[in-house]
C-alpha cells in the first residue's frame, strides 16, 4: 500500500442491546500478518448470528467493544508473507471470524475465494454463510440425492432459500416451511411442497422424511422431528435456541446433528462452482448503506426478510 493509508470505516458497539447501539468509527487501516490478506469490502451480509451478537444473547465475540460481521465481498488490497493464491486486484469473497462490518478487513487468506465471474459483490456477500452452512448440512451431513425426502424450515430467509435451491440441485424432493405470504417465492426457487409454518400443525400432514433442517430455533426443531420417518435426521442450524437434546431425539428413534458454516477454506470453493454456474442464486431482500447498520438489523429481526440482507459502503 502506498505511504499515505485510507482510513477504515468501522461499525461497533460499546455495549449490548438495540439497533441503537450500533456506531461507525473510523480507524487506521489494519495491515494484513503472515499468511492474511487485506480486502477492500464493497459489500458486507448481515446474518442471524450478528444482532445475536449486538444484543447479547449470544455473546460469540465477548464483551463490548467489538465488530461482528462475517460475509464480504470485495478486492485484495494487499498480501501478507506467504500468501501465493491471491493478489492485489483479485476479487474475492469470504467468511471471516468477526470484523467483517468495516470497509477494510484482514483475514486468512483461506477464509476467502475467488468472487465467480457474473456475481456482483452485493450477491456474493449474501453468500458464504447461508452457502456454507447449507453444503455442511445436506451435502455432508445428510448425504441428500436423488430420492431423498427434505424439510427445510424458514425457507424464503437468507440461509433457507440457499438450503432450498441446493437440495434441489442435489436431486432431492424439498418441502419449504414457510409463511403462505412467501409460498410463491419459495416455489420458484425449486421447492415441490409447502407448508405454513406460522399458521398450521404442519407435523399433521409432512411426514416420512429422510431430513430436517431447522433454521428457525425454538420449537420448530422438535417439531419437525415428527416429519422424519424413524432413523431420519434433524439437522440443527441455531445451536444456542436447539430446542432438545440430540438424547431426545434418539429415544424416538431419530438422529440430530448440529451443523455450523464452518472451515470455508475446504468448502467455499465447492460453494463458488455453484454460484459460477447458477445452480444457486442468490436473493438479496434489502441493501441498506454501510452508515445505516441499524437499518440492516431490524429487519433481519422481523423475520421477514426474502433472501439476504447486505450491507453497501459508499464509493
Amino acid at each position: 500500500m502506498s505511504a499515505q493509508q485510507p482510513r477504515a470505516q468501522v461499525i461497533t458497539q460499546h455495549r449490548f442491546g438495540g439497533p441503537d447501539v450500533l456506531e461507525i468509527e473510523e480507524r487506521p487501516c489494519p495491515a494484513p500478518a503472515p499468511g492474511e490478506v487485506l480486502v477492500r469490502v464493497r459489500a458486507a451480509g448481515v446474518n442471524p448470528a450478528d444482532w445475536l451478537a449486538r444484543s447479547g444473547a449470544v455473546p460469540r465475540y465477548g464483551e463490548p467493544p467489538f465488530t461482528a460481521g462475517q460475509d464480504v465481498s470485495g478486492e485484495v488490497v494487499e498480501t501478507g508473507a506467504g500468501v501465493t493464491r491471491f493478489r492485489p486486484g483479485d476479487e474475492v469473497f469470504g467468511r471471516v471470524d468477526g470484523g467483517g462490518h468495516a470497509t477494510y478487513v484482514t483475514a486468512p487468506a483461506g477464509r476467502f475465494a475467488a468472487k465467480p465471474h457474473g456475481l456482483d459483490h452485493v450477491h456474493a456477500a449474501a453468500a458464504p454463510t447461508a452457502a456454507l452452512l447449507a453444503w455442511q448440512a445436506l451435502v455432508e451431513t445428510a448425504r441428500v440425492g436423488p430420492g431423498s425426502r427434505v424439510l427445510i424450515d424458514a425457507a424464503a430467509g437468507g440461509a433457507g432459500h440457499v438450503a432450498v435451491q441446493l437440495a434441489k440441485a442435489e436431486g432431492a424432493y424439498v418441502v419449504g416451511a414457510a409463511r403462505a405470504e412467501d409460498h410463491g417465492f419459495v416455489r420458484e426457487l425449486g421447492a415441490d411442497a409447502l407448508v405454513d409454518d406460522t399458521d398450521t400443525d404442519f407435523t399433521e400432514t409432512v411426514h416420512g422424511l429422510d431430513a430436517a433442517l431447522d433454521l428457525a430455533g425454538g420449537d420448530h426443531g422438535p417439531r419437525a422431528l415428527d416429519t422424519l420417518h424413524p432413523g431420519g435426521l434433524l439437522l440443527c442450524a441455531v445451536p444456542a435456541d436447539l430446542g432438545l437434546a440430540p438424547e431426545d431425539a434418539e429415544a424416538r428413534g431419530m438422529r440430530c446433528a448440529v451443523v455450523e458454516a464452518d472451515a470455508p477454506d475446504e468448502r467455499l470453493p465447492r460453494v463458488a462452482a455453484l454460484l459460477a454456474d447458477q445452480r444457486i442464486r442468490l436473493h438479496v431482500a434489502a441493501t441498506p448503506p454501510f452508515t445505516d447498520p441499524a437499518r440492516a438489523h431490524e429487519l433481519g429481526e422481523t423475520g421477514r426478510a426474502r433472501g439476504g440482507i447486505v450491507l453497501v459502503p459508499a464509493g
